[in-house]
């Protein structure tokens, strides 16, 4: 009896101290993440064993820590985070781990450093669409798996900034739907055809708002292409070399995993400045694309030689399906 109350005391203790630390900023680059946890009264390997789903033996080799010893009040230890209790799939969840955005970092940086976990994830976990992220930011990279999982979510979630578009929008609507009615009762047509003056207005009565109607669904129609597409890369391309140097190569070529969608395509690239619009050809077959330069390649053993990485959605419009391919480069200079 007990016994069953001190293991009941401690898994309550280990709970109550995660849930006071609230906010978990990761530590490290992968393999090796962690965070750091300050041990409180009464907590033991066993009591952070159950809060971060991580082996008792595992927590102490980690801080070069006697098991035998103990925990000391106060005392500061690294939790490694691992595929077991650190969960990065799109449908994590559990308590949030932060990642603070430091200067001139990319998300593709931050993508890389934590285990490649893919950007549409970051993006969904942190509730916007676009790439750039601030200095001092704190990004969700993922969720711990423990016993006090969802303690600490309220800190991470920005619902508010989806309802302003939303707002704006319908406020457009309403605005441009009374704006045909003065234009449509213009006075002109019905005096034109003098002839047959009753069948004459009603036409024109009717045909009058049927153009402003057509030109409004063209504007909602035509909106979603400027998104980052490959025809609206190119559009950005002719505007960035029209009447400048163009600088062109020729060299291997490579990819790195993506989520982006068909026709949209990104590239990594050493000289080229970020947001430069890349056109890429492969000789072999005439195909091309268009890709937006998101940073530079990462210096590696496996990227040694490369002059362009592409993301991998870019693999089947290029006609290729080789892990290296020859292409030819040009972009402004």
């Amino acid at each position: 009896m007990v016994r069953s109350i001190l293991i009941i005391g401690a898994i309550i203790l280990s709970a109550a101290g995660l849930r006071a630390q609230d906010i978990l900023e990761i530590q490290g680059t992968a393999p090796d993440l962690y965070v750091t946890h300050t041990v409180k009264k009464g907590e033991t390997f066993y009591s952070l064993s159950r809060t971060y789903s991580v082996p008792p033996k595992e927590i102490a080799a980690q801080n070069n820590l006697s098991f035998d010893g103990g925990l000391q009040l106060g005392q500061s230890v690294k939790i490694p985070l691992t595929q077991s209790n650190f969960l990065q799939g799109s449908d994590a969840g559990g308590l949030p781990v932060y990642h603070k955005v430091s200067e001139k970092e990319t998300l593709y940086r931050i993508s890389v450093n934590y285990n490649k976990v893919p950007l549409d994830n970051i993006r969904h976990w942190n509730n916007f669409t676009g790439d750039g992220v601030k200095k001092d930011g704190l990004l969700i990279v993922g969720y711990l798996k423990g016993s006090a999982s969802g303690a600490a979510a309220p800190p991470v979630s920005h619902p508010a900034p989806p309802p302003p578009p939303a707002t704006e929008t319908t406020t457009v609507v309403k605005k441009e739907t009374p704006a045909p009615a003065p234009t449509s009762v213009t006075p002109a047509p019905p005096v034109i055809t003098p002839a047959p003056p009753a069948q004459t207005g009603t036409e024109t009565v009717k045909e009058t708002p049927a153009p402003v109607a057509t030109t409004t669904n063209l504007k909602k129609e035509q909106a979603p292409p400027p998104a980052s597409s490959s025809a609206s890369f190119e559009s950005i391309y002719e505007q960035q070399t029209a009447g400048k140097k163009v600088t062109t190569e020729k060299g291997p070529g490579s990819w790195f995993k993506s989520n982006a969608g068909a026709g949209k395509y990104y590239a990594l690239h050493n000289t080229a400045s970020r947001g430069t619009i890349i056109k890429v050809t492969n000789p072999l077959n005439g195909r091309s694309i268009y890709a937006k330069v998101l940073e530079a390649i990462p210096q590696m053993k496996q990227n040694a030689g490369l002059i362009i990485k592409l993301s991998d959605s870019a693999i089947e419009a290029l006609g290729t399906n080789e892990t290296k391919f020859y292409c030819e480069l040009s972009y402004e200079n």
